[in-house]
């Protein structure tokens, strides 16, 4: 008999992945105006073409490339009418994503080097990461992994002997870091028979999950989860992935963190700085107000990873550095996140000085 399809897994299933169902939805006209970008006021031109290789659709043109998904739990909170939401320019494909720029990449982490076993990546002491599987709640247009080679790496495909053989190998390693893709669209069932090899390896004690769903999904965290977590022998960590403050407004979202919170977890969050989503001192001080109101420390604000695609997010460092001395005059240290660029080969994350 098939497992009972949970609420999230409909959710996900009815998740919008046509970009002129999403304009529609939101009331876009198909010609946008020139959108101007937050913090410097530059403007950008938005994606307009006539070519047929870019696929064009009704006077717009989207990257195919990396396709579009957005649950409409997320779409509930981007801005009717607003080419600027910053929600939107987050998951809304552009043809500047076929922009060939130097020194962007398919691997600009360094992951394929990393590789020690199916899926899994060894570059600091201590822990490694799994790359449980291609699939996430929504595609972020500035992910790094976005040329991720999945079908060729997925430890599902071995159901995890081969990651799990690694980590009994090696008993230096402490934590067990379950990211992706993202591991919370795996079913409950899954990730229990993973973790409960964990549980039996002594050496491990903290398990460490990055994901977007409750940010995106958050009907993810439901009692079946949390009745997961409660069973797991170590310490469990959470790096949930939000950008704006506008993304932590939902009450779903808000409960799904307190859920977490109530079930011992130690909720982090990393963020990306992005031209035209986060990249004033305003959005980034709301964004840590917001996080810690919901008992969500801020972690890591990544300078953007130059992942092939993604070069029209990118904010220079020379932008940066005054911007987060901008919120360090405005907030507490315990609120100001570690500006952090990961460098391929490096043993740890290099901090931007």
């Amino acid at each position: 008999m098939s497992a009972k399809v949970t609420v999230w897994q409909r959710e996900l299933a009815g998740a919008v992945r046509d970009p002129l169902l999403l304009m529609q939805a939101l009331g876009l006209e198909e010609t946008p105006p020139n959108l101007p970008l937050s913090g410097e006021g530059q403007e950008e031109t938005v994606f307009l073409s006539s070519s047929p290789d870019k696929g064009r659709r009704g006077g717009v043109s989207f990257s195919s490339l990396f396709k579009l998904l957005v649950p409409h739990s997320y779409m509930a909170r981007m801005k009717p009418g607003d080419w600027n939401d910053p929600l939107l320019r987050q998951v809304l494909p552009l043809d500047d994503e076929l922009q060939v720029v130097e020194g962007f990449n398919h691997d600009p982490v360094g992951d394929q080097p990393s590789l020690v076993a199916d899926g899994v990546l060894h570059k600091y002491h201590g822990r490694v990461l799994l790359v449980t599987t291609g699939a996430c709640a929504v595609h972020c247009r500035y992910c790094f992994r976005r040329h991720f080679p999945y079908s060729e790496s997925n430890p599902v495909k071995g159901e995890w002997e081969g990651a799990l053989a690694y980590i009994r190998a090696n008993p230096d390693v402490r934590e067990v870091i379950l990211s992706g893709g993202d591991p919370l669209t795996l079913s409950d069932e899954r990730l229990a028979l993973f973790l409960g090899q964990l549980a039996a390896m002594p050496h491990i004690t903290r398990v460490r999950f990055h994901t977007r769903l409750p940010v995106v999904l958050p009907s993810r965290i439901d009692a079946g989860f949390l009745q997961l977590l409660a069973g797991i022998r170590q310490q469990v960590v959470m790096v949930i992935h939000a950008n704006h403050a506008q993304e932590l407004a939902a009450d779903d979202v808000q409960q799904a963190l307190a859920a977490l919170h109530s079930a011992g977890v130690t909720l982090l969050n990393q963020a990306v700085l992005l031209r035209g989503v986060n990249d004033s001192v305003q959005a980034q001080v709301d964004l840590s107000e917001s996080l810690f109101a919901q008992r969500v420390l801020p972690y890591y604000l990544h300078v953007l990873d130059r992942v092939a695609g993604a070069a029209h997010f990118e904010v220079p460092e020379s932008e940066a550095l005054p911007l987060l001395e901008g919120v360090r005059q405005r907030l507490p240290g315990f609120l100001v996140p570690k500006l952090v660029r990961e460098v391929a080969g490096e043993k740890a994350k290099t901090p931007v000085v």
